[in-house]
């Protein structure tokens, strides 16, 4: 042996693999295939079950517990921890939660979290945000209007228009959800469009947001947002109402350009 790490190719290989491992038992805890209180396999019994080195079962381990999925301990084995200690905006949390049907409850609540912080912060942003803030919000809709939420393109800018209203409200707690916010707007985005594009276009929703707090009236802005969520409920497939709220919802003229379809609805602030 000369000392050295293993090849860069060697370790991004092993990081995939217990990457897989750690997803593949994350899909199974987070469905309820694997129940709170309920124990994995032990160590050695898993790595030849999904014959893979102690090792890598052991670093996936580590993953879950990181995410507070599980509870390792020597002597006792891994344990499913109960739903409250799992990191639920975690990004991989979410999208292991969403790679098939979610839990409706779980569905529901993550729905109403967005709809009591987010239309809160909407209200604090109308009273505090800059022009630097609006301007940026204005380009995300152009954006989003341009690409539409069915491109990759279109879903960043919906995530950095969310993301500058959080920042907007100038509250470093609030800020500091921007990531687990991301990744809920992503995953339920992505999901809801999984068989088939959106009917209803969100644009007008995002519109009224903004210019309540280009108005910079909290009511406003607080009403909107909450409208806006509510409807992103209602567009995903395993919603009782999507197939009506879609129908009942009018898009804006085609012929209008981004530009126009934005600066035509809003007030400068």
């Amino acid at each position: 042996m000369n000392g050295r790490s293993p090849p860069t190719k060697t370790r991004g290989k092993a990081l995939r693999l217990h990457g897989t491992i750690a997803r593949k038992l994350g899909i199974l805890i987070v469905s309820g295939e694997y129940k709170p209180g309920d124990l994995l396999s032990g160590e050695i019994a898993s790595s030849e079950r999904l014959a893979v080195s102690r090792t890598a079962y052991r670093e996936a381990v580590r993953i879950l517990a990181a995410k507070g999925l599980v509870d390792a301990k020597p002597k006792v084995g891994t344990r499913v921890n109960p739903k409250s200690k799992w990191h639920l905006l975690d990004p991989d949390v979410l999208d292991w939660a969403f790679e098939s049907e979610p839990d409706i409850e779980l569905f529901n609540s993550l729905f109403e979290l967005r709809d009591v912080v987010e239309s809160a912060a909407a209200a604090l942003a109308a009273t505090r945000r800059s022009n630097t803030h609006l301007q940026i919000m204005r380009a995300a809709l152009e954006e989003m209007s341009k690409h539409t939420l069915a491109t990759e393109a279109g879903r960043q800018a919906d995530l950095d228009f969310h993301a500058t209203l959080l920042e907007a409200t100038n509250n470093p707690f609030i800020i500091s959800l921007t990531n687990g916010f991301s990744a809920a707007i992503s995953t339920t985005t992505t999901f809801k469009q999984r068989k088939r594009p959106l009917r209803r276009d969100p644009l007008p929703d995002h519109l009224k947001v903004l210019e309540a707090i280009a108005e910079k009236d909290p009511v406003k802005a607080h009403q909107a947002m909450s409208e806006l969520i509510l409807l992103a409920r209602k567009d995903t497939p395993i919603s009782k109402g999507a197939k009506r709220a879609s129908q009942t919802r009018v898009r804006q003229p085609a012929q209008a350009t981004p530009r126009e379809r934005i600066d035509g609805r809003l007030k400068r602030g």
